[in-house]
């Protein structure tokens, strides 16, 4: 886990040391603030200020929260204070209008990363970049495409239906937020027991967005 090696200041500094004294790979770190509490990381900030870092990315939680609960900003703000390198912001981006609200809350930032709101919603980068609120038209036409893309990717790199249906479980956890009614999409596909009846759940799913 990699959020429970936050507390161990030397250990983080002997790997940055081998890494910058035995390659000459320019690292950027991705981090939370700590695993017990939102202080853990500003032990660690000082040791990062003596390295050549190309940038921090902090998801604003803390390793025990997982997924659960708010991202802690104030905790973020003290992490911009007490560091000289350049921090990406990391957390809850699952909606222009958030976005917005952070981009004011940290009008330093210019570089932010999109995790679980990219797999949700695949139109939210671009929408942020051309800074639009509107889907476009043919919405469920485009991600109609993109899901196939991913499932005929799998398939021609897994062996077995189990395992593919294992990883379009793990989207649809998320893709299931794009929709109407995402509990009622998210069990037509766990209930697909079969690659035929997943591909008639899928092709459901979809008529039914495209129509309403």
């Amino acid at each position: 886990m990699g959020s429970g090696l936050i507390s161990d200041a030397e250990k983080i500094n002997n790997i940055l040391h081998k890494v910058h004294n035995e390659s000459d790979i320019l690292v950027s770190m991705k981090m939370r603030m700590g695993y017990e509490n939102p202080e853990e990381i500003l032990g660690v900030l000082p040791i990062l200020d003596t390295y050549p870092l190309k940038n921090i990315a902090i998801h604003a939680r803390i390793g025990k929260q997982l997924y659960k609960g708010g991202t802690d900003l104030e905790a973020f703000q003290k992490c911009l204070n007490n560091s000289k390198h350049k921090m990406y912001y990391n957390g809850d981006i699952t909606s222009v209008a958030a976005f917005h609200k952070l981009q004011q809350r940290f009008p330093s930032i210019d570089h932010w990363m999109i995790g679980r709101g990219l797999i949700a919603d695949p139109f939210l980068p671009s929408m942020i970049k051309a800074d639009i609120s509107e889907y476009p038209k043919n919405r469920f036409d485009i991600f109609n495409e993109f899901h196939d893309r991913i499932y005929q990717e799998y398939d021609a790199a897994l062996s077995g239906p189990t395992p593919i249906k294992m990883k379009m479980l793990g989207f649809w956890e998320f893709f299931s937020q794009s929709f109407a009614n995402p509990q009622k999409t998210y069990k037509k596909i766990k209930k697909a027991n079969s690659p035929k009846n997943y591909g008639i759940a899928v092709r459901e799913i979809f008529k039914e967005a495209k129509n309403s």
